[in-house]
């Protein structure tokens, strides 16, 4: 089975500055819920890979996290897809972790989890940590301009990542991914 990563705030659901605190606050970017879905019916298992430093600056706790996710779940499953597992950093920028994007802890959990090789699998991300955890995993890094990839889109010469792909948002990806692109 191939497995994809996706990044959460910005590729799945609308990103917030104030972070996303509550389930009501977690709302799906047009189109994402059917691409995961897309995804999903295509024989790809479909992992999140996403930065919460929201648990260490005390702006949610884990069980919020956890409902927040499943508030995700529930509405990628109502639309026909499934999410095999979120795997999470809770920990602030200036922590040191391997987990937290750019680095690959959580790339690591995911191929352990689910006895995998991420090796040449796709990475969708918004930002630079994330097609750069993707790079040092010699993954397939894909950028969407939706969250914050409009404004990573003009750093990626300057970040040598001028070869990576770029698409409008996640259906669009999943669609070229899929070979489906118009």
């Amino acid at each position: 089975m191939k497995t994809i990563v996706l990044d959460r705030d910005g590729v799945i659901n609308a990103d917030s500055d104030q972070y996303i605190k509550s389930p009501q606050e977690w709302q799906p970017i047009p189109g994402s819920l059917e691409a995961i879905a897309m995804l999903h019916n295509n024989g790809y298992r479909v992992a999140v890979a996403t930065n919460q430093s929201g648990l260490a600056r005390g702006l949610f706790d884990d069980v919020t996290l956890s409902k927040i996710h499943q508030t995700m779940a529930a509405q990628v499953e109502a639309e026909g897809g499934f999410i095999e597992g979120v795997f999470f950093c809770p920990h602030g920028p200036d922590e040191g972790c391997a987990c937290r994007k750019p680095g690959v802890g959580l790339l690591e959990q995911i191929e352990q989890e689910f006895q995998c090789v991420l090796h040449g699998a796709y990475f969708v991300g918004d930002s630079l940590k994330d097609l750069q955890a993707a790079t040092a995993y010699q993954m397939n890094p894909v950028l969407v301009r939706t969250g914050k990839g409009s404004g990573t889109e003009v750093e990626l010469g300057r970040a040598g990542l001028q070869d990576v792909p770029v698409f409008d948002n996640l259906l669009a990806a999943v669609q070229e991914i899929l070979g489906q692109g118009g």
